[in-house]
């Protein structure tokens, strides 16, 4: 039988890095924040340029997230998922750079992109989970 190549629980016991677990936690947070911010700009007083800053910011945990489960070996089970969002995030920066025909789709992206960050975030909770039953 052929080795799970996306296995997001290879060698539990040896941990999950603390700057990954912030990262896939945060990233939820700070999309949850940036549907606040775009209404807030809509509705509200505040500046689009925020909503631009904290975009700009999301690249942190996103490509975090990419590189760890990039090089280091136990967690390249998160690389498709970790690939999904790096994908979605950079489409979410061409659609509202391209005009207002693609700044239509933002949101929908915003909201894929958003549900892919807590799939990511379930799987490795699910993995801190199962490092405890074994440690």
């Amino acid at each position: 039988m052929q080795k799970p190549t996306h296995d997001t629980l290879a060698d539990v016991g040896l941990g999950t890095p603390a700057p990954f677990i912030a990262a896939a936690c945060s990233l939820p947070a700070l999309l949850a924040l940036q549907f606040l911010m775009a209404g807030q700009a809509l509705f509200g007083r505040l500046s689009w340029d925020l909503h631009g800053a904290l975009g700009g910011a999301i690249a942190v945990p996103v490509f975090t997230l990419l590189l760890y489960s990039l090089a280091v070996p136990r967690l390249r089970g998160f690389g498709w998922w970790a690939g999904v969002l790096a994908v979605l995030y950079v489409l979410q920066l061409v659609l509202a750079s391209s005009g207002l025909g693609a700044l239509a789709i933002h949101p929908f992206n915003a909201a894929l992109l958003l549900t892919a960050s807590l799939v990511f975030l379930f799987k490795v909770e699910r993995r801190r989970s199962a490092q405890t039953e074994t440690g």
